[in-house]
């Protein structure tokens, strides 16, 4: 089983040139998997823009480049794939979309029978969560982390273990099977910064066994 690594999301508003510096100065020092863009609340003009800006500082770093909720723009803008809830287009219709290459991922929440039935229409991976208490967005469910040991046991595509991750809680989460973290409010609320956060996420990955 490979180790679980760090995917990274962006905060819900943000100015993409200045955000863009800075992206690419913590991926210059940190490794990280993959970035998605979170924009929410955001025209269409806004969402493209930024992703122009972001998306090649992942691509120079060879860091996959996922926009979030909307098939239709990553497509436009060349991204890696889209990350997918329950009210967005359906995950085959993001496939047809997007074609066989791009990475598709699904919110499950705490759903078993979601993960199963996104995964028949193709994801390349289930998120699982909120795990945790969580300010950047409404949660209903909050799985118990047994859930990323089931998905783990019955081999399917890799899991994303999502909401209020800090680095004193993901060793639960990373013991119980998760591939990846999604980390947001404890690395761009970090005191100390975002490169700091990220470090110390990464330390925890080393130190804890998959």
């Amino acid at each position: 089983m490979s180790a679980c690594q760090i995917y990274l999301t962006t905060p819900s508003q943000f100015d993409p040139v200045p955000f863009g510096k800075t992206l690419a100065a913590a991926l210059d020092v940190v490794k990280v998997a993959c970035v998605q863009m979170r924009l929410k609340d955001a025209e269409d003009e806004a969402i493209l823009r930024a992703a122009e800006i972001l998306r090649p500082v992942c691509h120079d770093r060879d860091v996959t480049f996922l926009l979030n909720d909307r098939p239709d723009l990553a497509k436009e803008t060349g991204c890696d794939g889209v990350h997918i809830g329950q009210d967005d287009m359906s995950c085959a219709e993001a496939r047809n979309l997007m074609g066989p290459d791009a990475v598709i991922g699904v919110s499950c929440h705490g759903s078993r029978h979601l993960a199963i039935n996104a995964v028949e229409a193709g994801a390349d991976y289930a998120a699982f969560g909120a795990f945790f208490p969580t300010t950047t967005k409404k949660t209903e469910e909050n799985p118990t982390p047994e859930i990323l040991s089931w998905w783990r046991d019955i081999g399917n595509v890799p899991a994303v273990a999502i909401g209020g991750i800090t680095p004193d809680n993901a060793p639960l989460l990373i013991e119980a099977g998760a591939d990846f973290l999604a980390v947001i409010s404890a690395v761009w609320n970090h005191e100390h910064g975002p490169v700091s956060a990220l470090k110390n996420f990464n330390r925890v990955l080393a130190e804890t066994s998959a």
